[in-house]
């Protein structure tokens, strides 16, 4: 098993690895112009994502050196929760944290570098689960609808599920 081990502080949350991005999350001009967190507001399809890392305190990390690899749930992949979820999870910070930091992986990873992987473990500390299908990739149980959504301080695999830890 092939594991990709990190140790670095961080935060956020994936289809067709191989399939090109598609004009919604095109990359900004020069790609280390903005950082992930000024890419993901200028796709206009992270709100929640964003509006969760401001609740959570994680915006300046995001906003930060890195570099950051975030598995970034879109706004429809809060959406499927359980209605009420998001709101409670705005009041409790904690747990908020624990969610959005499982979806952030410590250093610059690259979709191809992603598929080689079996895991990764993340800034909350515990593992994603990485498979491949084809040209389908997953992490955990979320699909990787655009990948490599470069930043300055990272990078932004965007997927369709909110991804949660695992229960200790």
């Amino acid at each position: 098993m092939r594991t990709f081990n990190f140790a670095l502080p961080a935060l956020v949350a994936a289809a067709v690895f191989a399939a090109p991005l598609s004009a919604q999350y095109a990359q900004p001009e020069t790609e280390s112009d903005k950082n992930i967190v000024e890419v993901a507001a200028e796709a206009g399809t992270f709100t929640t994502l964003l509006a969760a890392a401001e609740a959570a305190g994680l915006v300046e990390v995001l906003s930060g050196e890195g570099p950051l690899t975030v598995f970034a749930p879109t706004d429809e992949a809060f959406a499927k929760l359980p209605e009420g979820t998001v709101e409670a999870l705005l009041e409790d910070t904690d747990a908020l944290r624990a969610i959005l930091t499982y979806h952030v992986v410590p250093g610059r990873v690259m979709a191809a570098d992603v598929v080689q992987l079996e895991r990764a473990q993340t800034v909350q500390g515990a593992y994603v689960q990485i498979r491949t299908y084809g040209e389908s990739v997953r992490i955990n149980d979320a699909t990787v609808v655009a990948a490599d959504v470069e930043a300055s301080n990272g990078v932004i695999h965007v997927i369709d599920t909110v991804i949660l830890p695992p229960s200790n």
